[in-house]
C-alpha cells in the first residue's frame, strides 16, 4: 500500500487506501456498495450512519503480540457488536508456534508507521495487499527481516462472529467518512484470512 501511496501523492492516506481498496475488489470481481457519511468515530456511530446492524459492523483491530524477545503485527477482525477475547487469541497463536506471551493494542505512533497516515477507527479489514508488515522487532530494538512475500503482510484473522453470524461486513474503508459493505462470502474470499477463529465475547449491556 505504501508503493501505491506514493503513487497517488496528491491524495491523502484516507483517500489512497479508500481507492485502492476499491481497485483491489474490483480487480477480484467482488461485488460490493460504497456509502460516503459524516464522520464517525465509534463503531456505534457508523453504523447508524451505514443504515445497518452494528454485528454487520467488521471491526478491524491492529494488536502487536510477542514475548520478551520478540513481538510482531497481527490483524483482528470481529463483529461490532462483540468484544475481544485476549485469553483465545493468546491460546490460537501458541497453537501456530508463535510467541503470545504480551498482547495489546498498537499505538498511534504505530499504527501510523504501519499504515502510512491511517487514524484509529478507519483501519481496512485485509492483510494482503492492503497492510503491509513493518519488520518484526525483539525486546532491545533489533529489527528481524521477513521471510518471503506473504510475511511482509500483515498476517490476517477473522472471528467466526464474521465468518458464521452475518450475511453482510461493512466497515470502513481506510476513511472515517466512506464505508464499504460487501457480503461475508466475498470479503472471505478476496481477503483470504490465514486463520477463522473465536476470539470475540458478547458484549454484555449494563
Amino acid at each position: 500500500m505504501r508503493d501505491q501511496q506514493s503513487q497517488s501523492s496528491c491524495l491523502s492516506p484516507q483517500a489512497q487506501y479508500f481507492k485502492f481498496i476499491q481497485e483491489f475488489l474490483d480487480q477480484n470481481n467482488a461485488e460490493y456498495q460504497t456509502i460516503h457519511h459524516e464522520e464517525t468515530l465509534t463503531s456505534e456511530e457508523s453504523a447508524h450512519a451505514r443504515g445497518v446492524s452494528l454485528s454487520t459492523g467488521g471491526k478491524a483491530l491492529l494488536l502487536k503480540i510477542g514475548d520478551d524477545v520478540r513481538s510482531d503485527f497481527f490483524l483482528f477482525v470481529m463483529s461490532a457488536s462483540r468484544k475481544l477475547n485476549s485469553k483465545a487469541i493468546k491460546k490460537e497463536m501458541k497453537k501456530r508456534g508463535k510467541a503470545a506471551k504480551n498482547i495489546r493494542f498498537v499505538t498511534i505512533e504505530e499504527l501510523t508507521n504501519i499504515t502510512g497516515g491511517l487514524v484509529p477507527g478507519c483501519v481496512p479489514p485485509f492483510g494482503k495487499p492492503i497492510l503491509k508488515s513493518p519488520k518484526a522487532d525483539d525486546v532491545n530494538g533489533n529489527e528481524y527481516e521477513h521471510g518471503d512475500d506473504t510475511d511482509k503482510y500483515i498476517e490476517l484473522y477473522v472471528d467466526t462472529s464474521i465468518a458464521e453470524d452475518n450475511d453482510t461486513i461493512a466497515f470502513n474503508a481506510g476513511s472515517l467518512t466512506d464505508s464499504i459493505l460487501m457480503s461475508v462470502p466475498d470479503y472471505l474470499r478476496v481477503s483470504v484470512p490465514t486463520g477463522i477463529f473465536t476470539f470475540s465475547k458478547v458484549c454484555h449491556i449494563r
